[in-house]
C-alpha cells in the first residue's frame, strides 16, 4: 500500500507559520527601503505591496497600516540595540575608579557603538521622520517601544546609581547622555561634524569621562 503524502496537522502548521514568516519579513524588507528611499508620509501601502510583489490587499493580511510596519521595523531595531548593550563587557575599571565606572563606559560605548555602525537603525528611530510624532500608533505599541529604548539605557542608570547618585539625578544623566549620542551621532552621520575638525568617538569619550568625574564627585560630596 503507497505510504500517504498528506503531511501530520502539527507539522503542515509549521510549515505554514514558517511561510506566513518569510512573507511578513519580505513585507517588512520592502517597507524599510521604502520608508528609507520616501520617508514615512510619502511611502504608501500600495507602493509596499508593489516592492514586495504583493496586492495591497495581502498586505492588510500582515499589518493593518504602515505605522504597524514602522513600529515592527523599530521594534526589532531596538531588540538588537538591547542585544548589543547586553553583551557588552567592561574593561578593567581605570586606576581609581571603582568598578561601576567601568560598567557605565561599558554599556554607554555599546549604546553609541550600535547606533554608531547601525545608521539606518538611527535614521529608523529619529531624524528621517522629523522625530516621527507617534501617529497611527496605538498607546500600548508606543509605549513598548518607549519601553525597550529604556531598556537599552537602564544598564547605564544602574551604574549611575551605583556610583552613588540618587534616583533623580540617575534618570537626569542618563537623559543627558543619550541627547548626547543622539546629537554627536546625527552630526556624524551627515558629515556636519567635519566642520569642527572633530570625529564622534573621541568626543564622546570625553562627555563619558565628564559624567564618571561628575558622578564620582557627587558621591563624594553625598558621603
Amino acid at each position: 500500500m503507497p505510504k500517504s503524502t498528506t503531511l501530520p496537522s502539527a507539522e503542515r502548521g509549521i510549515r505554514q507559520r514558517a511561510v506566513a514568516d518569510a512573507r511578513r519579513a519580505l513585507v517588512l524588507d520592502a517597507a524599510r527601503a521604502a520608508f528609507f528611499e520616501l520617508g514615512l508620509e510619502r511611502a504608501s501601502v500600495r507602493e509596499i505591496a508593489r516592492r514586495a510583489g504583493y496586492t495591497p490587499g495581502a498586505i492588510y493580511s500582515y499589518f493593518a497600516s504602515k505605522e504597524e510596519m514602522y513600529g515592527a521595523l523599530l521594534g526589532e531595531s531596538l531588540e538588537r540595540l538591547n542585544q548589543a548593550v547586553a553583551a557588552a563587557r567592561p574593561a578593567a575599571a581605570r586606576r581609581g575608579e571603582p568598578a561601576e565606572a567601568a560598567t557605565l563606559r561599558s554599556a554607554a560605548n555599546a549604546f553609541f557603538g550600535f547606533y554608531r555602525e547601525n545608521p539606518r537603525d538611527l535614521d529608523l528611530g529619529f531624524y528621517l521622520f522629523q522625530g516621527l510624532q507617534p501617529r497611527g500608533l496605538t498607546p500600548e505599541l508606543n509605549e513598548q517601544l518607549n519601553a525597550r529604548l529604556r531598556a537599552a539605557l537602564a544598564p547605564a542608570q544602574r551604574a549611575l546609581a551605583q556610583l552613588g547618585l540618587g534616583e533623580r539625578d540617575a534618570l537626569a544623566e542618563v537623559t543627558a547622555l543619550f541627547a548626547h549620542t543622539v546629537g554627536l551621532l546625527l552630526l556624524s552621520h551627515t558629515g556636519r561634524i567635519r566642520m569642527f575638525h572633530q570625529e564622534s568617538q573621541g568626543l564622546f569619550d570625553r562627555y563619558l569621562d565628564a559624567l564618571v568625574e561628575r558622578a564620582l564627585g557627587r558621591s563624594k560630596g553625598a558621603a
